[in-house]
Parts: structure tokens; C-alpha cells; sequence
């Protein structure tokens, strides 16, 4: 039984293909045509999903979209009746979209569908679960418990914008929901876009920017304060109720009434590109602890309901990683999984299962040593041939390694020597996270390479931190955790014995200050408040990055390497070795390693493209 998965026109379009249960294949659409969240349908993403799976359309058992759109049209009709004759402006832009498009999306997916070789004369079944669903059964299916609570978050599907279900076997049991306009993940956009970030992209430099803050000063206890008693009343389940005088994002076209959120906090509504001041980083610090209130709380309810022992966490705010290891240290749950692909991707995967498991009942089985993500390498591949045709389009120099040992070996010294790789190995990742197959790697020791990575070769903001992959093994000689963080969406902090002991006024230095005070033996990975946002790498799962860590390990006496995506600011992570090469040598990253080919940078022809990489791709 191959069934198709589809997530799409919101952001992060994707598709995911299921055989017999088993994820063959997943992949978002922007890797292949390289607009970062791009929302259109996922003709390349299915395309690439049916070759691997060694099928067609028309042969599937169903093609499963990710949520039921004429539920979203009612949410949309009664947001605005209710505000009315507020949202006027927003409900002129809306409605004639839904009238000509989205509501008749299964007209709409089957005519996308016929441009990439579907046959409507031999229908296949169109379903569609709801979205939180969706989330649900991404996260709970794939783990490695027979039974579990699950909790998805994020901004808003249908009406609900979390739920708590408990899932046993091949049953998944919606138990309670949270509703529109009240939201977790849109009270915390509303922050990213009052802070200067952009809404369903930059969520994450608002968890990076938050530890900037000061966590004695006394203004983030005021604005923790402010949050509670204005804008959302958090109950003890875990449910909140937002004041919607202060948002504008149910009827208008922004996400808060910004004057209003200027008086309330004593602050302009920061423009993208303007400095970071204190009170940024304090504010950001605020809503950060109040996110963690509110999870940990939904966790506990969960609990009540579902007396399980484990935990599965989907949706937009399953990738907030602060929160997430906030959550495991509570030990509300002795352990919690969370889907790789937690956001609207990630829907992909969960439509396919949830046709798979319960409109056709079918029997679970379950790996019960780990989950069914295969690492959440589920993308793209490419052969020796791939890298030689790229190499002679560009009249690229490489040299090839025929014994795998000798490349890790040689890149293990070229990182030693504090120089950036980029590397790329086997499928693509599935999901936000490069995790060893199309990462930029460095030295961890090496004070200057934050620094390096952000301005010279990602062009972004200095204070993003970077994550460090270490041999699962390991783990807890680096840092205060002992468990297992594959996917790289747990923050826990660096070990005691490996920091540095800060200054007595070290809250008081500004952000520039803080950034490059050394903080411990591995400064490139260590955040401003001593944590890190670990990856475990496993030999099963990534053979060829773990042997690259533990060459490093036998060089330098450290298991441990710094990661972070292989993209500039805005592009999507690369999948190809043509998009590969174009970003490294549009980029001072030193060297280049696509599956056993090097190329060093001081050996390649001069870059003749004219194209500027912040003309192509839209900052993010």
C-alpha cells in the first residue's frame, strides 16, 4: 500500500510517500526550486518522492492532503463576522482567493496533479485529515512507543491551534483542542514581528536572541509581568486567552496593533535591519520564559489526561528547542520524541500515515530501540557522475578519495587547521535541520569561528549561535545530558567543568560584548547562557559524519564538531552538488567535501557569475 502525502499553499510546502507503513521518501519544496518557504504545490517534491519510490500517481492506494480546507473557509467567514465590520481591508484580500482557489482545492490539487502525469480517467482516493491531525500522527506513528500523549502547537490550522491526544497501537484520540484566535505560536510570531523578525521564518532568531537578556534585570521580570496581565491569561492546562485589542493578525494585516504594543512596552516596533539594544534582548527573553510557562503546563495536562509515560511533540512550537529541553528537564515525561519536520512540512508526512493507520486500519509496527525517521535523511541523493558534470560545468579542480578513511582523515586536519567545510553526504534532510548531509562545518574550539560563520560565510546576524554534533556517546562529556538529541532540537547546557568562570559584571556588557567573551573549551557552540543545541550523531544512521567527528576526536581530543546549515541567509539549505558548489564559492568558506571530492578553494577558477546571492534570494 504507497500512499502520498502532500502539505501546501500556507508556507513550507512538502511531500512524503509511505509504503507499507515505511517512510520511503520526504522532501519540502523549496530544495528543489530554491524560494526559501515556498508555499506553492509540490510538484518537484512529489515527482522526487514517486522516482524513489519506484511508482506513479495513479498507482497510489491515496494522495492525502494535510488539512481540510473548507473548515479553514468557515474559521475564516466566522473570524470575520465575528470582528466585523473590523478586518475589511483583510476580507476584500482574502475572500476572492478562497472563492477562485481555495475552495475547491480538490479541483485545484487534481489539476496540478494531471501537469505531472496524472491520469483523472483512473482516480485515485483523495482524502483529507485535519490539520492538527496531521502533526499528530507525524510525531506519533514514527516514535518508538506502542503508546504515548501527544501534543501539537503552533499558530493555527483549521480552528485549533494545539491539541492534546493520546495515541496507543494504530489509534490516535483527539482529547482536547485550543481554539482560534487563541494561540501559543501566534502570540509568539507576534513578538518575532514586534521585535523585527519576519513571522513564520524568523521564530528561531527570537529563541537565539532571547538568552541575550538579562535574566536578573528587573525589566524582564516587568515585561514577563506586562505579557501576563495584557495580552494572555494562562490557565492551568496549559490554555490561554489572548486579548485580541492588542493583535491584529485575525482580521488585519498585521500581526499586532503596533502603537498599542509601543505604549505597552515602552519601545518603537524594531525595523529588520536596526541595531539589537538591551531591552530587545530582554523582551525576547520574557516571552521566551512565558513560551516555556505555557508548554510545560500543556505537558502536564497531557499527563492528567493520558497517564502515559512518553511524549510526542509536533507543530510549529515542537521546534522551539529552549523549550523543548525546558520540558525534558521538568521530567513531566520519562522521555519525548519530537517529529523532525515539526512544522507545517512535517504535515506531509503525518496526512500519508494518518490514511495509513486509520482511514485504512492498518497494523503498527514498532522499533521500539528507535524511531521510524531514518535519521530524517528522507531527501535527494546524487552519484559520483553528479559531482564530475558539476565540476566540469564550472571547471571546478577537486580530488577524489577512492578510501573514505583518507577524505575524513585530511578534512579532520583541514578542520583542525580552522577552516569551514561545507559537506555533503547521501539524502538530503528532511525537515529545518542540516544534520550531517548538507552542513557547514568547523572547529569548536576555535574562539573566532562563530564569528567567522555568521559574517563571512551565513551573512547574518552575529549573534545567531551555532549547534555542535558530538558522537552520541559522548554526549555527556561535553554537556549536562545523557540522552539522545538526533534531530538537534534539544538545548541543554554546556558541562560545569568545561565553562569559564564570567565576570561579576558580565550582565551588564552589551550584546557585542557578551557575544565574544570566552565562555568555555568550545566557544564557537556555547550560547551566551552556557547552552548548546545539540545534535547526537549515530553511527547508524550517519555512518560517514560520525566517522568524520571521530577522526576528529583521535586529531584533536574533542568528539565534537560545529554544524549549522549549508545555506546564506535566505536560501533555502542546499541539495544538489550544483547548488553546493554555487555556495561555496559565492561564500570564504575554505573547502568543499561532496561525497569522497575535495575542492579547495584556493584551487578554483575565479567565480564568473555575476548573480549577487542578496538579489537572488529573499532575506529572511
Amino acid at each position: 500500500m504507497k500512499i502520498l502525502g502532500i502539505s501546501a499553499f500556507y508556507h513550507d510546502s512538502a511531500a512524503a510517500l509511505i509504503d507499507n507503513g515505511e517512510i520511503v521518501a520526504a522532501a519540502q519544496e523549496e530544495r528543489f526550486t530554491r524560494k526559501k518557504h515556498d508555499p506553492n504545490f509540490p510538484s518537484n517534491a512529489i515527482n522526487y518522492c514517486l522516482e524513489y519510490g519506484g511508482t506513479t500517481l495513479n498507482e497510489l492506494d491515496a494522495i492525502v492532503f494535510y488539512d481540510k480546507p473548507l473548515l479553514k473557509f468557515e474559521r475564516l467567514l466566522e473570524t470575520y463576522y465575528t470582528f466585523a465590520p473590523k478586518g475589511i481591508k483583510s476580507f476584500i484580500t482574502a475572500i476572492p482567493v478562497w472563492i477562485k482557489e481555495k475552495m475547491f482545492l480538490k479541483r485545484l490539487i487534481n489539476e496540478e496533479l494531471e501537469k505531472i502525469g496524472y491520469d483523472k480517467k483512473n482516480p485515485v482516493k483523495l482524502l483529507f485529515p485535519e490539520h492538527h491531525l496531521s502533526h499528530a500522527a507525524s510525531a506519533f506513528y514514527p516514535s518508538p512507543y506502542e503508546k504515548a500523549a501527544i501534543l501539537t502547537i503552533d499558530g493555527v490550522g483549521e480552528w485549533a491551534t494545539a491539541s492534546i491526544c493520546s495515541g496507543e497501537g494504530n489509534k490516535i484520540s483527539i482529547l482536547k483542542e485550543l481554539r482560534f484566535p487563541h494561540s501559543l505560536g501566534l502570540l509568539y510570531s507576534a513578538f518575532t514581528y514586534f521585535l523585527g523578525f519576519k513571522v513564520n521564518s524568523g521564530e528561531y532568531k527570537l529563541m537565539g536572541l532571547a538568552p541575550y537578556g538579562n535574566p536578573s534585570s528587573p525589566e524582564v521580570d516587568k515585561y514577563v509581568e506586562t505579557i501576563k496581565k495584557d495580552l494572555v491569561v494562562i490557565k492551568e492546562d496549559g490554555s490561554i486567552w489572548l486579548d485580541q485589542n492588542y493583535f491584529d493578525y485575525a482580521t488585519g494585516l498585521k500581526m499586532v496593533r503596533e502603537a498599542d504594543w509601543e505604549r505597552l512596552f515602552g519601545m518603537k516596533t524594531r525595523k529588520p535591519e536596526d541595531p539589537l539594544e538591551a531591552h530587545h534582548c530582554n523582551l525576547g527573553l520574557a516571552i521566551q520564559r512565558v513560551t516555556e510557562e505555557v508548554v510545560v503546563k500543556m505537558a502536564q495536562e497531557a499527563k492528567r489526561l493520558t497517564g502515559a509515560d512518553y511524549l510526542c511533540l509536533a507543530g510549529g512550537v515542537a521546534l522551539n528547542c529552549v523549550s523543548n529541553g525546558k520540558l525534558q528537564k521538568s521530567g513531566v515525561f520519562k522521555e519525548v520524541f519530537i517529529q523532525p519536520a515539526a512544522g507545517d512540512a512535517g504535515g506531509a508526512l503525518g496526512a500519508a500515515l494518518t490514511a495509513y493507520y486509520i482511514y485504512f486500519d492498518q497494523k503498527r509496527t514498532i522499533n521500539y530501540t528507535q524511531d521510524a525517521m531514518s535519521g530524517s535523511y528522507l531527501g535527494p541523493t546524487f552519484s559520483d557522475l553528479d559531482v564530475e558534470l558539476v565540476s566540469k560545468k564550472y571547471k571546478a579542480a577537486f580530488k577524489k578519495f577512492d578510501n573514505f578513511d583518507e577524505l575524513t582523515k585530511e578534512v579532520s586536519q583541514i578542520l583542525a587547521d580552522g577552516n569551514v567545510v561545507g559537506w555533503v553526504q547521501g539524502r538530503m534532510e528532511f525537515g529545518p535541520r542540516a544534520l550531517g548531509a548538507r552542513s557547514i562545518l568547523g572547529d569548536p574550539r576555535n574562539a573566532e569561528m562563530q564569528k567567522k560563520l555568521n559574517v563571512k560565510i551565513k551573512y547574518r546576524e552575529s549573534f545567531r549561535p551555532f549547534a555542535p554534533s558530538v558522537l552520541a556517546e559522548k554526549v555527556g562529556e561535553y554537556f549536562d545530558f545523557d540522552g539522545i538529541s538526533p534531530y538537534m532540537l534539544l538545548v541543554h547546557p554546556v558541562k560545569e567543568t568545561r565553562r569559564k568562570k564570567l565576570p561579576a559584571e558580565f550582565d551588564s556588557f552589551d550584546l557585542r560584548d557578551k557575544l565574544y567573551y570566552l565562555r568555555s573549551d568550545l566557544p564557537s557552540i556555547t550560547h551566551i547562557d552556557f547552552s548548546a543545541r545539540i545534535q547526537t550523531v549515530h553511527k547508524q544512521t550517519n555512518p560517514r559524519y560520525y566517522q568524520l567527528i571521530q577522526d576528529f576526536e583521535k586529531l584533536t581530543g574533542y568528539g565534537v564538531i560545529v554544524n549549522t546549515s549549508f545555506n546564506v541567509r535566505g536560501e533555502p539549505i542546499v541539495s544538489t552538488p550544483n547548488d553546493a558548489y554555487r555556495c561555496f564559492m559565492r561564500t570564504e568558506m575554505d573547502y568543499l567535501v561532496v561525497g569522497n571530492y575535495l575542492f579547495d578553494k584556493r584551487q578554483q577558477p575565479e567565480w564568473q557569475d555575476t548573480d549577487n546571492w542578496k538579489e537572488e534570494f529573499v532575506l529572511d
